[in-house]
């Protein structure tokens, strides 16, 4: 799977939110920096060289719809996120939120809860 940008992986979202949609039905989701109409369909026909989305055509409108699941997505760019900033190890991702204070512990707790239950 090829590296989404910014703009791509916002109109992915939108696209996983509504299941399947023209490109109007997207630009009518998008709450901040609206991009014209024709700048989203280029971004959309991207997503779909890079292997996204797909599309059902009527005439010549395009109904996209995605075809990489947002489970798989979010797989692939945590797996890439860990591997590249937290040298591939999850001590160092839980430390890193630790550190931040974006994880309380009541929170660390119930994750030793969850590995205890598995082994």
């Amino acid at each position: 799977m090829q590296k989404l940008t910014n703009k791509e992986e916002e109109v992915m979202h939108i696209l996983w939110h509504l299941e399947k949609g023209f490109v109007k039905d997207v630009l009518a989701e998008i709450k901040q920096d609206k991009p014209h109409y024709n700048t989203l369909s280029t971004i959309i026909r991207n997503l779909e060289d890079k292997g996204y989305v797909s599309h059902i055509a009527y005439g010549k409108t395009h109904q996209y719809y995605p075809i990489v699941s947002k489970e798989d997505y979010k797989k692939r760019f945590m797996n890439s996120a860990i591997e590249n900033y937290f040298n591939n190890s999850y001590k160092n991702v839980v430390s890193f939120f630790a550190k931040e204070e974006k994880i309380s512990v009541d929170e660390l707790k119930e994750i030793i809860a969850l590995i205890e239950k598995k082994q």
